[in-house]
Order: structure tokens, then C-alpha cells, then sequence
């Protein structure tokens, strides 16, 4: 299963609260997967139709412990889509009406009569508990998330721009930087992210998730970190080479000009080391003096090497010039 599904089922298996919470999670579980069926005579019917069984069971029980109502379930299989089966839930009825009126979709006038009045839930939410709820039910309905292995993006399809500006306010109130965009005509909520999103989760009740969103970003920085250790390990290995290219360079020159034999003996020493291990560290080079030098030691008397090479060049550069030329070649 996917990061996605994986969070969906915690949050399916989240303990029912109270009931002014459960009509909240049904008003966006009404917005993302209901629909309105009119049968005539002013009779509508309310239909949820879902992938997952196990959150048509939720659905099933919010409306049987908040309104008493119990809806007709039955399965649709879908022959385009691989054989997938889809639940189905259907309200009808009185049972319909009761769950439109505590939607505020529809009002019941003095005769006992009822009439439609929005075509959408205007269910007012004003608790945090309630908001928690509500945007938990907007995820289940139509969120998805990226594997975090890939990027952090959450995202919400609104479908309207109501049901959008309702779930943007239901994220900025509970303190969440929701943002949006228009997809194929429909309006999407998303958050990018790691910190927002498992600001999210949280909110929602996924707590599982958060832990396992966590346990990947830090092993994100530590592969970041070993990356970028690596890559300074690597730099730094080519400067050390190229360092110890320029130090050859100058005790060749000095060995060709001067003769290695003209140097006082203790960089006559270093010169020699440096000709036969050329790729060793200062430090390691050090621990080859007699008697041991440490790498500051070294790297002055490599460096007294240099300017003696730079001082001969200064000196001599035709000279310098003719033996970087190779030896002369008579005509004929």
C-alpha cells in the first residue's frame, strides 16, 4: 500500500466523537463523495459512493450513531477499471431528509412538509474538534499525498470554489498554510512541506503516519548529510592532490637546477619523501620524518620547497623555459 492508503486506514479506524463531529466529517464526506438523487414529488435521495469498503463502514456508522438513520448498502463493480468494486450507500426517504436537514439543505415547512433549499451542506463549524473532523473527512473523501520518499506535497480536490474557500478556512483557522490551484477544471487545496503536512496528519488523528513521516525526512537529512560529507571529503581529496602535484612540480624543479644535494638536510629529507609518496597526506607524510613531524612542521617546509622553486624561476626563466622545451634537435 502506498503512503497515502496507509494514512487513510489510520484515520478510518479513529474512534467516532461526538456528534456534532460526525456530522462534521459527513458534510465533507457528503461534499467529496455524495450526491443527490430527486426521485419526484419532492422526494431526494443521498448517495455515497466510495472505494473503500472499510470507509463506507465508517460512513455507515456516523449516520446510524449521529441521526438514527440506516442507509441501503450495496457494491458496484467497475468492469473499466480492472474488476476494482466500489461501495455504495444510499439514504432515502425520511432517512434522506433527516440527514438533509441537519445539513441545513433542506428545511421542513408547517405542514410537515419538507423543501430543498442548497444543493450543498451549510453546516456551520466552529469548534476545533469539528474543523479536526471535517478536514478529516475532506482527506478520506479526496485527499492523497506523494510518498515522502519522493517530496512532501498533500493535496485536497475541492471540486468547487466554495468547498475549496470552506476547507482553505478550516486549515487557516486550525493554523495551516493551505494554498491552491486549478486542476482539469477543479479546484485543489494542497500543502508542501515535511512540517506542514505532519501538521496535518496530526490534526487529523494520524499519528501513526507523522512518526513514519518523521522517520523519513530525518533519514532524508542523514543521507543529505553523508552526501554532503562525502562531496567535502571529495573536494578536499582533490585539493590535497593537486597540492601535492604543485609540491613535486617545485622539487623537481629545484632537483634539475639546483640538485637536491644543495638543500639544508632537513628539507632535503622532505623533498625526498614528497618525490616518493606523492600521495599521501601531510600528516602521514610527517610520520615518515626522523625524527616524526607534525603536519603543521610539514607544511612549512613544503612551502620553504615552493618559494625556493618560485625564486629559481624568477632567477632563470629562460633557462627554466629551454628544459621545459626538451633538448634541441639538429636539422638535417
Amino acid at each position: 500500500m502506498s503512503f497515502s492508503s496507509d494514512a487513510k486506514e489510520e484515520l478510518i479506524r479513529q474512534p467516532m466523537e461526538k456528534p456534532c463531529c460526525m456530522l462534521a466529517e459527513l458534510s465533507a464526506l457528503t461534499q467529496t463523495s455524495g450526491s443527490l438523487g430527486f426521485q419526484g414529488a419532492g422526494r431526494v435521495s443521498v448517495t455515497y459512493q466510495v472505494e473503500s469498503a472499510a470507509l463506507a463502514r465508517r460512513i455507515y456508522t456516523m449516520l446510524k450513531r449521529s441521526l438514527n438513520v440506516s442507509p441501503q448498502l450495496h457494491f458496484v463493480q467497475h468492469a473499466r477499471l480492472g474488476g476494482r468494486t466500489s461501495s455504495v450507500l444510499t439514504l432515502e426517504g425520511e432517512d434522506a431528509a433527516a440527514l438533509l436537514c441537519a445539513m441545513n439543505m433542506m428545511e421542513r415547512d408547517g405542514t410537515g412538509g419538507v423543501m430543498l433549499r442548497h444543493t450543498t451542506p451549510r453546516l456551520p463549524i466552529t469548534r476545533q474538534c469539528c474543523r479536526r473532523a471535517f478536514l478529516r473527512g475532506a482527506f478520506l473523501g479526496a485527499g492523497s499525498m506523494t510518498s515522502p520518499e519522493k517530496s512532501y506535497h498533500l493535496e485536497l480536490v475541492a471540486g468547487d470554489d466554495r468547498f475549496c474557500q470552506l476547507i482553505e478556512r478550516m486549515m487557516e483557522k486550525s493554523g495551516l498554510p493551505g494554498r491552491h490551484a486549478t486542476r482539469k477544471g477543479k479546484q485543489v487545496v494542497y500543502l508542501k512541506g515535511a512540517q506542514q503536512i505532519a501538521d496535518m496528519l496530526a490534526l487529523m488523528g494520524a499519528s501513526g503516519a507523522v512518526m513514519e513521516l518523521e522517520n523519513i525526512r530525518i533519514m532524508h537529512q542523514m543521507r543529505g548529510n553523508i552526501n554532503r560529507a562525502s562531496n567535502c571529503d571529495d573536494h578536499n581529496d582533490e585539493r590535497a592532490a593537486a597540492a601535492s602535484d604543485a609540491q613535486v612540480e617545485a622539487i623537481k624543479l629545484i632537483a634539475i637546477h639546483r640538485g637536491l644535494d644543495s638543500l639544508p638536510p632537513a628539507l632535503r629529507q622532505m623533498a625526498k619523501l614528497r618525490l616518493e609518496n606523492p600521495e599521501l597526506s601531510m600528516q602521514a607524510l610527517g610520520q615518515l620524518m626522523e625524527p616524526p613531524l607534525g603536519k603543521s612542521g610539514v607544511s612549512h617546509r613544503l612551502g620553504r620547497l615552493q618559494e625556493l622553486a618560485r625564486q629559481i624561476e624568477a632567477q632563470e626563466p629562460a633557462i627554466i623555459r629551454e628544459t621545459e622545451k626538451g633538448p634541441a634537435h639538429p636539422e638535417g
